[in-house]
Protein backbone atom coordinates (compact mmCIF):
# COMPACT_ATOMS: atom_id res chain seq x y z
CA UNK A 1 0.00 0.00 0.00
CA UNK A 2 1.26 3.52 -0.73
CA UNK A 3 2.05 6.03 2.33
CA UNK A 4 -0.01 8.75 0.49
CA UNK A 5 3.02 10.96 -0.38
CA UNK A 6 4.15 9.80 -3.60
CA UNK A 7 3.52 12.52 -5.25
CA UNK A 8 5.64 14.92 -3.20
CA UNK A 9 8.43 16.16 -3.90
CA UNK A 10 9.03 18.21 -0.68
CA UNK A 11 8.13 18.93 2.95
CA UNK A 12 6.51 22.66 3.76
CA UNK A 13 9.20 24.76 5.31
CA UNK A 14 7.05 26.41 7.79
CA UNK A 15 4.46 23.61 8.49
CA UNK A 16 6.19 20.18 7.13
CA UNK A 17 2.73 19.23 5.29
CA UNK A 18 4.16 17.19 2.23
CA UNK A 19 3.82 19.30 -0.90
CA UNK A 20 2.35 17.32 -4.46
CA UNK A 21 4.55 17.73 -7.09
CA UNK A 22 4.62 21.33 -8.92
CA UNK A 23 3.24 22.85 -5.84
CA UNK A 24 3.98 27.02 -6.54
CA UNK A 25 2.08 27.35 -2.49
CA UNK A 26 1.77 24.89 0.75
CA UNK A 27 -2.11 23.88 0.60
CA UNK A 28 -1.86 23.86 3.99
CA UNK A 29 -0.57 27.48 5.15
CA UNK A 30 -0.03 29.21 1.64
CA UNK A 31 3.78 29.55 1.99
CA UNK A 32 5.42 29.69 -1.26
CA UNK A 33 7.22 26.52 -2.86
CA UNK A 34 11.03 27.45 -3.22
CA UNK A 35 12.14 27.52 -6.52
CA UNK A 36 15.23 25.34 -8.15
CA UNK A 37 16.74 28.63 -8.53
CA UNK A 38 15.66 29.53 -4.58
CA UNK A 39 16.96 26.57 -2.98
CA UNK A 40 20.89 26.66 -1.43
CA UNK A 41 23.36 25.33 -3.65
CA UNK A 42 27.08 25.49 -3.72
CA UNK A 43 29.21 27.10 -6.78
CA UNK A 44 31.41 28.52 -8.77
CA UNK A 45 30.53 32.40 -10.56
CA UNK A 46 31.50 35.56 -11.11
CA UNK A 47 30.50 38.91 -9.57
CA UNK A 48 30.47 42.11 -10.75
CA UNK A 49 30.10 45.15 -8.06
CA UNK A 50 29.87 48.57 -9.54
CA UNK A 51 29.48 51.83 -7.61
CA UNK A 52 28.90 55.73 -8.88
CA UNK A 53 31.98 57.76 -7.57
CA UNK A 54 31.07 61.14 -5.72
CA UNK A 55 27.63 60.02 -6.04
CA UNK A 56 26.78 62.17 -2.32
CA UNK A 57 28.49 65.15 -4.26
CA UNK A 58 26.08 65.11 -7.04
CA UNK A 59 22.95 64.25 -4.92
CA UNK A 60 23.74 67.74 -2.57
CA UNK A 61 23.83 69.37 -6.66
CA UNK A 62 20.56 68.29 -7.85
CA UNK A 63 16.93 68.18 -6.99
CA UNK A 64 15.89 64.63 -5.33
CA UNK A 65 13.83 64.18 -8.74
CA UNK A 66 16.83 64.88 -11.25
CA UNK A 67 18.64 62.80 -8.69
CA UNK A 68 16.53 59.72 -8.96
CA UNK A 69 16.26 60.26 -12.56
CA UNK A 70 19.59 60.05 -13.10
CA UNK A 71 20.70 57.03 -11.23
CA UNK A 72 17.64 55.32 -12.94
CA UNK A 73 18.80 56.15 -16.14
CA UNK A 74 22.21 54.81 -14.81
CA UNK A 75 20.72 51.50 -13.32
CA UNK A 76 19.33 51.03 -17.17
CA UNK A 77 22.22 50.97 -18.95
CA UNK A 78 23.70 48.85 -15.76
CA UNK A 79 21.31 46.53 -16.24
CA UNK A 80 20.73 46.12 -20.19
CA UNK A 81 25.14 45.59 -20.27
CA UNK A 82 24.94 42.80 -17.42
CA UNK A 83 21.71 41.09 -19.03
CA UNK A 84 23.42 41.37 -22.62
CA UNK A 85 25.87 39.09 -21.81
CA UNK A 86 23.96 36.36 -19.22
CA UNK A 87 24.29 38.25 -16.21
CA UNK A 88 21.67 38.59 -13.33
CA UNK A 89 21.79 41.34 -11.18
CA UNK A 90 21.44 40.27 -7.66
CA UNK A 91 20.27 43.96 -6.37
CA UNK A 92 20.89 47.73 -6.53
CA UNK A 93 21.95 49.16 -3.33
CA UNK A 94 21.76 52.75 -3.11
CA UNK A 95 24.16 54.01 -6.44
CA UNK A 96 25.57 50.02 -6.86
CA UNK A 97 25.04 47.24 -8.59
CA UNK A 98 25.73 43.76 -8.28
CA UNK A 99 25.57 41.30 -11.15
CA UNK A 100 26.11 37.51 -10.87
CA UNK A 101 27.58 35.59 -13.93
CA UNK A 102 26.56 31.95 -13.08
CA UNK A 103 23.45 32.01 -11.78
CA UNK A 104 20.83 30.53 -12.88
CA UNK A 105 22.65 29.39 -15.79
CA UNK A 106 26.31 28.43 -15.74
CA UNK A 107 28.10 28.86 -18.91
CA UNK A 108 31.97 27.74 -19.43
CA UNK A 109 32.78 31.73 -20.18
CA UNK A 110 30.63 33.20 -17.24
CA UNK A 111 34.25 35.29 -16.01
CA UNK A 112 34.34 36.74 -19.94
CA UNK A 113 31.07 37.43 -20.07
CA UNK A 114 31.51 39.24 -16.83
CA UNK A 115 34.26 41.45 -17.75
CA UNK A 116 33.18 42.19 -21.16
CA UNK A 117 29.59 43.36 -19.04
CA UNK A 118 31.84 45.75 -17.23
CA UNK A 119 33.84 46.47 -20.16
CA UNK A 120 30.81 47.71 -22.26
CA UNK A 121 29.06 49.15 -18.61
CA UNK A 122 32.39 51.65 -19.17
CA UNK A 123 31.77 52.71 -22.81
CA UNK A 124 28.01 53.29 -21.94
CA UNK A 125 28.40 55.34 -18.82
CA UNK A 126 31.06 57.71 -21.00
CA UNK A 127 28.41 58.59 -23.36
CA UNK A 128 25.47 59.03 -20.46
CA UNK A 129 27.83 61.01 -18.64
CA UNK A 130 28.46 63.26 -21.82
CA UNK A 131 24.77 63.52 -21.98
CA UNK A 132 24.15 64.12 -18.14
CA UNK A 133 27.08 67.07 -18.36
CA UNK A 134 24.88 68.74 -21.00
CA UNK A 135 22.12 68.21 -19.49
CA UNK A 136 22.39 68.94 -16.17
CA UNK A 137 25.82 70.17 -15.75
CA UNK A 138 27.02 67.25 -13.20
CA UNK A 139 29.54 64.19 -14.29
CA UNK A 140 28.54 61.27 -13.82
CA UNK A 141 31.40 57.89 -13.56
CA UNK A 142 31.77 54.42 -12.01
CA UNK A 143 34.20 52.50 -10.52
CA UNK A 144 33.85 48.30 -11.15
CA UNK A 145 35.70 45.23 -9.14
CA UNK A 146 35.67 41.76 -10.98
CA UNK A 147 36.04 38.61 -8.44
CA UNK A 148 35.68 35.52 -9.55
CA UNK A 149 35.10 32.50 -6.66
CA UNK A 150 32.74 29.91 -4.56
CA UNK A 151 29.30 31.15 -3.19
CA UNK A 152 26.23 29.38 -1.85
CA UNK A 153 23.16 31.07 -3.84
CA UNK A 154 19.80 30.36 -2.41
CA UNK A 155 16.45 32.72 -1.80
CA UNK A 156 17.31 36.19 -0.29
CA UNK A 157 16.64 36.79 3.10
CA UNK A 158 15.95 39.69 4.97
CA UNK A 159 16.64 41.52 2.29
CA UNK A 160 19.99 40.14 2.24
CA UNK A 161 21.72 38.85 -1.21
CA UNK A 162 20.92 35.30 -2.97
CA UNK A 163 24.72 34.69 -3.22
CA UNK A 164 26.85 35.07 -0.34
CA UNK A 165 30.70 34.16 0.54
CA UNK A 166 33.94 35.60 0.25
CA UNK A 167 33.81 35.98 -3.19
CA UNK A 168 30.87 38.86 -3.14
CA UNK A 169 33.49 40.60 -0.53
CA UNK A 170 36.68 40.42 -2.46
CA UNK A 171 34.21 42.35 -5.55
CA UNK A 172 33.19 45.04 -3.18
CA UNK A 173 36.61 45.94 -1.97
CA UNK A 174 38.10 45.67 -6.09
CA UNK A 175 35.68 48.15 -6.57
CA UNK A 176 36.44 50.37 -3.90
CA UNK A 177 39.75 50.74 -4.33
CA UNK A 178 39.52 51.32 -8.91
CA UNK A 179 39.46 54.54 -9.43
CA UNK A 180 36.96 56.40 -11.75
CA UNK A 181 36.56 54.33 -14.81
CA UNK A 182 38.72 51.85 -13.78
CA UNK A 183 37.68 48.36 -13.64
CA UNK A 184 39.91 46.03 -11.40
CA UNK A 185 40.15 42.11 -12.11
CA UNK A 186 39.93 39.33 -9.20
CA UNK A 187 43.09 37.28 -9.77
CA UNK A 188 41.03 34.31 -10.68
CA UNK A 189 39.19 36.40 -12.94
CA UNK A 190 42.66 37.20 -14.21
CA UNK A 191 43.61 33.61 -14.60
CA UNK A 192 40.25 32.65 -16.25
CA UNK A 193 40.33 35.60 -19.21
CA UNK A 194 43.91 36.51 -19.48
CA UNK A 195 44.25 35.62 -23.54
CA UNK A 196 41.42 37.48 -24.32
CA UNK A 197 42.27 40.75 -22.16
CA UNK A 198 44.67 43.55 -22.00
CA UNK A 199 45.41 44.08 -18.32
CA UNK A 200 48.17 45.51 -16.01
CA UNK A 201 49.04 44.12 -12.46
CA UNK A 202 48.70 46.74 -10.34
CA UNK A 203 49.44 46.79 -6.13
CA UNK A 204 47.71 44.26 -4.12
CA UNK A 205 44.23 45.58 -2.55
CA UNK A 206 44.38 45.99 1.64
CA UNK A 207 41.37 44.33 2.24
CA UNK A 208 39.51 43.94 6.07
CA UNK A 209 39.25 41.31 7.74
CA UNK A 210 41.65 39.55 5.24
CA UNK A 211 45.05 38.04 5.94
CA UNK A 212 46.77 39.26 2.49
CA UNK A 213 46.05 42.15 0.34
CA UNK A 214 43.70 40.89 -2.48
CA UNK A 215 46.26 40.91 -6.20
CA UNK A 216 43.94 42.48 -8.51
CA UNK A 217 44.48 43.42 -12.45
CA UNK A 218 43.47 46.89 -14.11
CA UNK A 219 41.56 46.14 -17.07
CA UNK A 220 42.64 47.99 -20.20
CA UNK A 221 40.79 46.45 -23.48
CA UNK A 222 39.11 43.53 -24.17
CA UNK A 223 39.97 41.63 -27.16
CA UNK A 224 37.97 39.54 -29.78
CA UNK A 225 39.00 36.27 -28.69
CA UNK A 226 36.50 33.02 -28.51
CA UNK A 227 37.86 31.94 -25.29
CA UNK A 228 39.51 33.34 -21.85
CA UNK A 229 42.46 31.59 -22.60
CA UNK A 230 43.83 29.70 -24.98
CA UNK A 231 43.64 26.32 -25.67
CA UNK A 232 46.92 24.15 -26.29
CA UNK A 233 47.77 23.26 -30.07
CA UNK A 234 50.95 21.15 -29.07
CA UNK A 235 49.92 17.88 -27.85
CA UNK A 236 49.36 15.67 -31.41
CA UNK A 237 46.05 14.77 -32.11
CA UNK A 238 45.61 11.59 -31.96
CA UNK A 239 42.72 8.74 -33.35
CA UNK A 240 41.16 11.12 -35.92
CA UNK A 241 43.12 10.05 -39.07
CA UNK A 242 39.96 9.63 -41.06
CA UNK A 243 38.53 12.34 -40.35
CA UNK A 244 41.71 14.57 -40.64
CA UNK A 245 41.76 12.76 -44.69
CA UNK A 246 38.48 13.55 -45.31
CA UNK A 247 39.31 17.65 -44.91
CA UNK A 248 42.30 16.90 -46.99
CA UNK A 249 40.78 15.26 -49.66
CA UNK A 250 38.03 17.93 -49.81
CA UNK A 251 40.60 20.49 -49.76
CA UNK A 252 43.00 19.03 -52.53
CA UNK A 253 39.18 18.54 -54.74
CA UNK A 254 38.57 22.41 -54.02
CA UNK A 255 42.23 23.29 -55.19
CA UNK A 256 42.05 21.09 -58.24
CA UNK A 257 38.33 21.77 -59.54
CA UNK A 258 38.16 25.65 -58.84
CA UNK A 259 34.65 24.81 -57.22
CA UNK A 260 33.67 25.22 -53.74
CA UNK A 261 33.43 22.20 -51.49
CA UNK A 262 31.28 22.66 -47.78
CA UNK A 263 31.90 20.81 -45.13
CA UNK A 264 30.36 20.27 -42.45
CA UNK A 265 32.41 19.01 -38.80
CA UNK A 266 29.67 17.41 -36.33
CA UNK A 267 29.79 15.92 -33.05
CA UNK A 268 29.05 16.11 -28.93
CA UNK A 269 30.22 19.12 -27.26
CA UNK A 270 34.03 18.21 -26.27
CA UNK A 271 34.64 15.82 -28.74
CA UNK A 272 37.60 17.62 -30.60
CA UNK A 273 35.81 19.26 -33.49
CA UNK A 274 37.30 22.54 -32.80
CA UNK A 275 41.20 21.20 -32.43
CA UNK A 276 40.03 18.95 -35.18
CA UNK A 277 39.72 22.39 -37.59
CA UNK A 278 42.49 24.29 -36.18
CA UNK A 279 44.72 21.15 -37.50
CA UNK A 280 43.59 21.10 -40.33
CA UNK A 281 43.73 25.23 -40.90
CA UNK A 282 47.84 24.52 -39.94
CA UNK A 283 47.78 21.80 -42.97
CA UNK A 284 46.63 24.10 -45.08
CA UNK A 285 49.76 26.47 -45.16
CA UNK A 286 50.14 28.80 -47.88
CA UNK A 287 48.23 26.47 -49.90
CA UNK A 288 45.23 28.95 -49.63
CA UNK A 289 43.97 31.78 -48.03
CA UNK A 290 42.21 31.39 -44.81
CA UNK A 291 39.41 33.59 -43.77
CA UNK A 292 37.48 32.16 -40.28
CA UNK A 293 34.24 33.66 -38.75
CA UNK A 294 32.47 32.22 -35.72
CA UNK A 295 29.38 31.82 -33.91
CA UNK A 296 28.72 33.44 -30.79
CA UNK A 297 26.81 32.01 -27.94
CA UNK A 298 24.51 35.34 -27.13
CA UNK A 299 23.54 38.51 -28.21
CA UNK A 300 21.33 40.73 -30.59
CA UNK A 301 21.87 40.69 -34.36
CA UNK A 302 24.39 38.26 -34.58
CA UNK A 303 22.61 35.82 -37.47
CA UNK A 304 25.15 36.86 -40.16
CA UNK A 305 28.05 37.36 -37.73
CA UNK A 306 30.11 34.44 -39.23
CA UNK A 307 29.94 35.71 -42.23
CA UNK A 308 30.83 39.29 -41.39
CA UNK A 309 33.86 38.34 -39.95
CA UNK A 310 34.70 35.93 -42.78
CA UNK A 311 34.37 39.15 -44.83
CA UNK A 312 36.12 41.41 -43.28
CA UNK A 313 38.99 39.22 -43.11
CA UNK A 314 38.91 37.94 -46.85
CA UNK A 315 39.02 42.24 -47.65
CA UNK A 316 41.82 42.99 -44.86
CA UNK A 317 39.19 45.35 -42.85
CA UNK A 318 38.96 45.82 -39.29
CA UNK A 319 35.52 46.68 -38.86
CA UNK A 320 36.00 50.56 -38.22
CA UNK A 321 35.96 51.83 -41.61
CA UNK A 322 33.24 53.92 -42.83
CA UNK A 323 30.57 52.13 -44.84
CA UNK A 324 32.35 54.21 -48.25
CA UNK A 325 35.97 52.48 -47.57
CA UNK A 326 34.04 49.01 -47.01
CA UNK A 327 31.95 49.58 -50.16
CA UNK A 328 34.96 50.38 -52.22
CA UNK A 329 36.64 47.21 -51.08
CA UNK A 330 34.43 45.00 -51.52
CA UNK A 331 34.29 46.46 -55.18
CA UNK A 332 37.40 45.78 -55.86
CA UNK A 333 37.46 42.14 -54.75
CA UNK A 334 34.43 41.45 -56.87
CA UNK A 335 36.21 42.97 -59.59
CA UNK A 336 39.29 40.35 -59.10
Amino acid sequence: MGSGRASADLDCTACGVALPSASRFCPSCGTPVPGPADRESRRTVTLLFTDVSGSTAMGEQLDPEAYRGVMGRYFAVARAAIERHGGTVEKFVGDAVLAVFGVPDVHEDDALRAVRAAHELNLEVLDLADALQSELGVRLAIRTGVNTGTVVTGSARAGGSFATGDAVNTAARLEQAAGDGEILLGAATYDMVRDAVEADAVDAVPAKGKAEPVPAYRLRRVLDAVHGRRRREDVPLVGRAHESRALDDALDRTLTSGRNHLVTVLGPPGIGKSRLVGDFLVRVDDRASVARGRCVAYGQGITFWPLVQALRQALRLSGTESDETTRHALEQALDR
